[in-house]
């Protein structure tokens, strides 16, 4: 006998909460006005990255060579008032050359011992350039940064300061002397960002303003404290429950072995997303709301949300790849099926 659970009533949000959601609202505002002075184009993917951070996930940067990748996320940076490293990803790049290492140094009475040398990790805004060029043992070294915000170094741990945000770009067109990530890996990041060719008319503009004189610097928006502040904000939003209830009908139906899977599905997936995808819909879906000045979490914010968590938590099978079906596209027509239900 089937059981229905009961559905918990929303607790709307205090009036502080309100008028720092109002705030939030216009600091975003602020910050694409000002990321629009050195970066054209590219809304979607600003709007993606500032979920990731104001939403505590971290964020997995696809886009082919040339598309300001890394000009971005350091901009980013730069209007937070946050620390960035930028860390370039070889094969023969080592764990410790991103944790850091002990390191003899002369000490006090002369007696000379071990010090700790923090390695680029220890930052906010962690830039992993090309992170599928380094070998296994040392992506799992960053990996373990962005589950457990500490490194391991010699047995001795050390925290990441917060707020402490992972943007790893990855080339989709060169494979050749890569490692690619494993699924299980791939899981730890909240959004896939895809970043495409910029149109005609803004390719023009970004060869007016980037061949001519310096970048112009950006205002310093937020700090630290601001950000966590905000961050524990995003938390406190409200979700109705049938947002919840929609989020994991969701994410059910991309599991081929699942009862509610739709049959055209289950040729074309091997695996679906896991319990984790559901926790990065609600709380991308938080985060969009906060950031657009909305007091509750809409149906909308899930829906906008929903590629970038389940594209890379979808694994195709041979016959999607052969009929040039995509992960992005099932989902795409999962979330049209799913809303038509109500």
């Amino acid at each position: 006998m089937s059981q229905t659970v009961a559905p918990m009533p929303t607790t709307p949000l205090h009036e502080n909460d309100v008028q720092a959601i109002d705030r939030l609202r216009q600091v975003y505002a602020k910050l694409r006005r000002e990321l629009a002075r050195v970066i054209v184009g590219q809304e979607a993917v600003i709007e993606q990255l500032s979920i990731c951070l104001f939403a505590r996930g971290h964020g997995l940067l696809m886009g082919v060579p040339g598309l300001a990748k890394t000009l971005l996320v350091s901009k980013l940076a730069e209007t937070m008032s946050l620390k960035f490293s930028r860390i370039q990803f070889t094969p023969d790049l080592m764990p410790m050359d991103i944790t850091g290492t002990d390191i003899l140094q002369d000490g006090t009475a002369g007696r000379r011992e071990f010090q700790f040398v923090h390695g680029p990790v220890f930052a906010n805004i962690v830039l992993a350039d090309e992170i599928n060029r380094a070998p296994p043992k040392t992506q799992a070294a960053m990996l373990e940064a962005m589950q457990e915000h500490k490194v391991t170094v010699v047995g001795k741990s050390f925290k990441l300061d917060p707020p402490f945000v992972v943007l790893a770009t990855q080339n989709p067109v060169e494979q050749e002397g890569t490692y690619p990530l494993p699924e299980a890996q791939l899981d730890r990041f909240m959004f896939l960002i895809e970043l495409d060719y910029p149109s005609e008319a803004e390719e023009i503009t970004i060869a007016r303003t980037t061949t001519g004189g310096a970048l112009p610097e950006l205002e310093h928006l937020l700090h630290a404290p601001d950000i966590l502040e905000h961050q524990e904000l995003v938390r406190r939003v409200p979700v109705p429950d049938h947002i919840y209830r929609y989020a994991a009908r969701l994410v059910r139906k991309t599991r081929p072995t699942d009862s509610s899977a739709p049959a055209w599905l289950k040729p074309y997936v091997s695996w679906g997303a896991g319990p984790r995808a559901v926790q990065y819909l609600i709380l991308g879906a938080k985060a969009r709301a906060a950031l657009l000045g909305s007091y509750m979490v809409r149906l909308e914010d899930v829906q906008e949300v929903s590629s970038p968590v389940l594209t890379h938590r979808i694994i195709t099978t041979f016959a999607a790849q052969a009929e040039g079906l995509s992960a992005k596209q099932i989902v795409r027509r999962l979330v049209d099926e799913t809303v038509h239900e109500g």
